[in-house]
C-alpha cells in the first residue's frame, strides 16, 4: 500500500480511498454531433497504454470527492506528481 497527495486536502491519503478514471488532457470535441460514429468511438474508447510516464486522472473518492491529474511512471508504479484539472504537468508524457 501506499500514499497519495491530494492536491485538494493538501495531504498525503491512503490509495484506497482513490480510484483512477483513465487518461488525462483528453480533449472535448467541440461539435460531437458532427462526428462520424468512428470518431465518437475513437474519442470514448480509444486511449494510450505508454510503458513509462502518463497523466492519468483520478478521483478522492473517500475523501473530497474532487478529481485531480496524477503523473505516473507505468513500469515501476512510483507518481511523479499529482496537480489539479486545468494545471500543466511539470513532467512531460
Amino acid at each position: 500500500m501506499f500514499s497519495i497527495y491530494c492536491p485538494h486536502c493538501c495531504e498525503y491519503r491512503e490509495e484506497e480511498e482513490f480510484h483512477a478514471i483513465g487518461e488525462a488532457h483528453i480533449a472535448r470535441p467541440v461539435d460531437p454531433d458532427a462526428l462520424t460514429d468512428a470518431e465518437w468511438a475513437s474519442y470514448l474508447y480509444i486511449r494510450k497504454n505508454p510503458r513509462g510516464l502518463h497523466h492519468e486522472q483520478w478521483v478522492h473518492a473517500i475523501g473530497c470527492r474532487k478529481f485531480f491529474n496524477i503523473t505516473r511512471d507505468t513500469v515501476s508504479y512510483e507518481i511523479k506528481e499529482t496537480y489539479k484539472i486545468g494545471e500543466a504537468p511539470a513532467f512531460v508524457a
